[in-house]
């Protein structure tokens, strides 16, 4: 039985991804069975696989989500993709992929839905008469800068379409790949209708590449703030999400980085694992981190009320407890220290916002 089970997890080991199992999704009727045969049992550590991602087409007909969160309050979001290659392991929105009968494990990470209409919706959207400019959010469940933007460029594509209509957005990634548009976003930023958050999570590059293995290296998305800060662009770093046990000692040092790079302000998030994220955060820290297993998952108990996940809004993006004030308590001391002369506050533009108006084959634009 032994032998069999080393064989499934090195079967299940795969190089480049984040995490190591691939149950299948909370809403199945059915679970995966593994069928091992006796050639199976031999594996060479040199012959685990990579595991190719697919990316399937999401024909959505529509592209701008409304959200009410009483944490973030109301807005709108753009998401290209569903899924997200950049592999984080405590990505809060693999269960998202639960949805469709997959796994929030492997599954998120390596099947990609892609919303190649995008850019025409989103067009399609703004056109409406009762469309009011708002700023959208892109980037609020999965990164829209993941590696594949590189080749299909949707999200740059909807950048345009943005700046066409003046209307304002609000980007949040960890990827480098976002300082490719900023020609765009310094030209938002020239009428105050853009703002960039990067988040880092450590700077630690051995653990980063462990915990968010497709995603930029901490001094890449540094280099990001950097780049984009001196382009005229408004640039956050979200020390996102910190994770008590492994990641909240480095704050400081994140802050300090940050502040150095040109970031004008900081926030932070409380790590959450909501449902099967939860077993495949457990799992991770089997696989990578054994030594530190008991620690990390104490310290996330003490931020949550004894459990690994509180799902109550208003608490859990900061967590409760002697130690959640700690880390509080201490963000917000070298937040000060380290972005005491920085402009913090930020109101992205609305009255801007212009249409296009068809006027037989022609288009001219049409202030509201």
């Amino acid at each position: 039985m032994e032998s069999k089970k080393k064989s499934l997890d090195l079967i299940m080991k795969t190089k480049g991804r984040g995490a190591v199992s691939n149950d299948s999704g909370r809403f199945n009727k059915t679970q995966r069975v593994y069928d091992i045969t006796d050639a199976d049992y031999y594996i060479d550590e040199e012959d685990i696989p990579n595991l190719k991602t697919e990316y399937l087409i999401d024909n959505t007909k529509t592209i701008i989500n409304k959200f009410d969160s009483e944490d973030l309050g109301m807005g709108l979001s753009v998401n290209p993709y569903r899924g997200c290659e950049h592999g984080c392991i405590y990505c809060y929105a693999r269960p998202t992929h639960e949805y469709f009968n997959l796994s929030a494990g492997l599954d998120f990470e390596s099947k990609i839905f892609v919303k190649e209409k995008a850019p025409e919706l989103l067009r399609e959207e703004l056109m409406k008469p009762k469309y009011q400019p708002e700023a959208i959010m892109m980037s609020g469940i999965t990164d829209v800068y993941q590696p594949v933007e590189r080749k299909l460029e949707i999200t740059r594509r909807c950048l345009e379409v943005l700046a066409e209509f003046k209307n304002p957005v609000i980007m949040i990634t960890k990827n480098f790949l976002i300082t490719r548009d900023v020609d765009i976003l310094a030209e938002m930023a020239k009428d105050g209708l853009v703002s960039v958050t990067l988040s880092v999570t450590s700077l630690d590059e051995n653990l980063a590449r462990t915990m968010e293995p497709r995603t930029s290296p901490p001094q890449r998305r540094l280099e990001a703030i950097k780049i984009l800060s001196e382009a005229g662009v408004p640039v956050s770093v979200n020390v996102a999400p910190v994770i008590p046990g492994l990641t909240d000692h480095e704050i400081p040092r994140i802050l300090e980085a940050a502040a150095k790079a040109g970031a004008r302000s900081a926030n932070y998030v409380m790590g959450r694992l909501p449902h099967s994220v939860k077993d495949l955060f457990v799992e991770w820290l089997d696989e990578n981190y054994p030594e530190k297993k008991d620690r990390v998952i104490s310290a996330i108990r003490d931020v949550r009320g004894g459990k690994l996940y509180d799902s109550n809004f208003g608490s859990r993006m900061r967590g409760t407890g002697a130690k959640a004030d700690h880390v509080a308590e201490m963000f917000h001391i070298f937040r000060r220290k380290y972005f005491t002369d920085k402009k913090s506050s930020l109101i992205l533009r609305t009255d801007l916002f212009k249409r296009p108006k068809v006027k037989g084959d022609q288009f001219s634009f049409e202030f509201e």
